[in-house]
């Protein structure tokens, strides 16, 4: 079943132009101001100086914790505060008998680019349970940020600007144990003058790519930790971080995995094996922990091949394999894999793209095609929401859906296949700026 955003289709989307580094906007005004003096008479001794630029103030609101949704896992929320309602439920991929919720708080929009997010926390936290705030942000192109970690006195920086501000919480405790409760949380955005500027098209590299070693999941039955229940001959992935947790249902984080007999892209649905916190596809700089280690090497495989760690996960496990991706049952046997092994596999949100644009996507199990027709081999489809990499388009067969038509449909090179560009959450039927196939 189809659905259009929540945004109707056609509408222009919101494009708001990005704020100046302070850098830029100090050079600029200093140029202004010479040029101005060079014209104007010199100033009386007494007069004034001109007021310093005040940089525009912080914005602060209070997510509404009682609001829980379909993205939220075992939580529960009474007495004004979010708890773990079932502490026997843990991310299959992980293998750990400890209590686990989580929370994907409903998106903010603030009315100026910003990067950096500040939270606080009134929650009482038992000596056997946790909680941690993740935030992440929406550009003005409708791309999302990986999540970032945010806690008291270390606010969330990211990677760019963003016009929309995400938070999640999650939450553990030991089993049998009293869980946190967590009664209000408020968020801070700000300007840090620092985001980089965004990569020209001609100028971006591939999206990041390693070889790892992978084993099946398998755990039919079992809950992942966007909280989907798994299925036989499953397709999705679980990574050790969860910087790239895609919502349950979306390929917002997918990666596409190069096994012995072909190709698959799948959606990140689980955290593991091994680890939480190891974005191992990070460059060393801004990899949550094990910052010594290389971009591309999991930490569990410098435990198991090196001793890295004392040969131990992050829990104080000793790491029995090298593993850096678990493989839903379907994905692991799709890309030719009998036996847990290597695989290359490419973290297609990565900064970068090669010779494709990125853009959104809207609707519910859109389907990609060999062709660019509808009776063409269905090849690929589209769980929901997310964002897709288009390296070229072509004029193919009339679509018409929800009271609008489009001939015009983008070729998907992580997919393999073509897709109506209707589904592209963009207001031109024909994509700007993205070459004829």
């Amino acid at each position: 079943m189809l659905t259009p955003s929540s945004r109707r289709r056609g509408s222009a989307p919101r494009r708001r132009p990005r704020t100046p580094r302070a850098l830029t906007g100090t050079v600029c005004l200093l140029a202004l101001a010479g040029a101005a003096l060079a014209a104007a008479p010199a100033p009386a001794a007494d007069a004034a100086p001109a007021a310093a630029a005040v940089p525009p103030a912080p914005v602060s609101w209070r997510a509404d914790l009682s609001r829980t949704g379909a993205d939220d896992v075992n939580v529960r929320y009474d007495a004004g505060a979010l708890r773990v309602r079932d502490g026997s439920v843990s991310p299959a991929s992980l293998g750990r008998d400890r209590g686990y919720a989580s929370a994907v708080l409903e998106a903010h929009h603030v009315d100026r680019p910003v990067n950096r997010v500040a939270v606080d926390l009134d929650a009482t936290v038992p000596d056997a349970a946790s909680v941690e705030v993740d935030v992440r942000g929406r550009a003005a192109d409708g791309t999302w940020t990986e999540w970032r970690r945010a806690a008291a006195g270390a606010p969330a920086e990211l990677p760019r600007y963003v016009v929309d501000v995400q938070a999640r919480l999650t939450l553990w405790n030991a089993k049998g144990e009293p869980t946190a409760a967590v009664r209000s949380v408020t968020l801070t955005a700000d300007d840090t003058g620092t985001a980089p500027a965004e990569p020209a098209p001609t100028t971006r590299a591939s999206a990041f790519s390693a070889r790892v070693y992978a084993t099946r999941e398998g755990l039919v039955g079992h809950t992942t930790a966007n909280g989907h229940v798994i299925q036989a001959n499953d397709h999705f992935v679980a990574l050790p971080s969860r910087r790239a947790l895609s919502p349950n249902g979306s390929g917002q984080y997918s990666v596409q995995v190069c096994g012995p007999a072909r190709c698959e892209t799948a959606p990140v649905w689980d955290v593991g094996p091994w680890n939480t916190h190891d974005d191992h596809w990070n460059p060393s700089s801004v990899r949550e922990q094990w910052k010594d280690l290389p971009q591309g090497l999991p930490e569990a495989q410098a435990a198991y091949e090196d001793g890295y760690n004392g040969g131990r996960d992050e829990f104080g496990r000793q790491v029995a394999n090298p593993a850096g991706i678990d493989l839903a049952d379907g994905t692991f046997y799709n890309v030719g894999l009998n036996d847990n092994g290597w695989v290359t596999v490419t973290y297609l949100w990565t900064e970068g793209g090669g010779d494709t644009t990125s853009f959104p996507t809207w609707g519910n199990d859109v389907s990609i095609r060999q062709q660019a027709t509808t009776a063409s081999t269905r090849v690929a489809s589209l769980p929901g929401p997310t964002t897709v990499r288009v390296r070229c388009q072509v004029h193919g067969q009339l679509v018409n859906y929800d009271g609008y038509s489009n001939d015009a449909w983008s070729y998907l090179p992580d997919y393999g296949g073509y897709v109506s560009n209707i589904f592209i959450d963009v207001a031109d039927a024909w994509l700007p700026g993205v070459p004829t196939c």
